[in-house]
């Protein structure tokens, strides 16, 4: 009975994250006003960069930008998808490369302050922009590519984690959104997806 039991569960709870799974890709393809279909993802921020600088969404027009949201205490999937990044982006030919802007925002402000954002993007690309900001101006970013993030405590005292989507976009020159990455992507294949939208 117990057996029967566990199969159940298990059965309803792979029901549950289909179901999660279909809404959530119902969510991002709806149809925008112009109705070409394209998933409602981007739009205005204002963070601060590594420097201390104030950056907008229309300090990246005219390049494609590459933004991935994650948090410099991440314990592996954030460092993993942003070294695949890196790897993926020395395989492109220098004038593909010079037209991609990679970007890392983090989910996580309270501990993600200008100096350790800064130390943080070191450890990879050379082209990579980390911006961080206030609770608020995060949370708005967040909103608008439809990322999720949730506080998450962990068993030493004070400390947590960041439950969150991890998917880097691909926004165009014009700041609308022309494809994603899901985490644990191939640098290789990345690479070749990206000479081919990169014009």
């Amino acid at each position: 009975m117990a057996d029967k039991s566990g199969a159940n569960m298990a059965k309803w709870l792979w029901i549950g994250v289909i179901a999660v799974a279909v809404g959530l890709a119902t969510w991002m393809m709806t149809p925008s006003p112009t109705n070409d279909a394209r998933p409602l993802i981007g739009g205005p921020f204002s963070l601060i960069n590594q420097d201390g600088e104030r950056v907008t969404e229309k300090d990246f027009r005219g390049r494609y930008m590459l933004i991935y949201f994650g948090y410099t205490y991440c314990p592996d999937v954030c460092p993993v998808d942003l070294q695949n990044m890196s790897v993926a982006l020395d395989l492109l030919d220098p004038g593909v490369l010079d037209r991609v802007q990679p970007v890392f925002v983090t989910i996580d402000p309270e501990r993600d302050t200008v100096e350790v954002v800064r130390k943080y993007v070191s450890l990879f690309h050379p082209k990579l922009l980390g911006l961080t900001g206030s609770e608020a101006e995060i949370a708005e970013a967040a909103k608008a590519y439809r990322v999720y993030r949730r506080k998450v405590d962990s068993e030493a005292e004070g400390e947590y984690l960041m439950d969150h989507s991890a998917i880097m976009f691909l926004m165009d020159p014009d700041g609308n959104y022309l494809a994603h990455f899901s985490s644990g992507f191939a640098p290789q294949a990345m690479a070749a997806r990206l000479a081919e939208l990169v014009k």
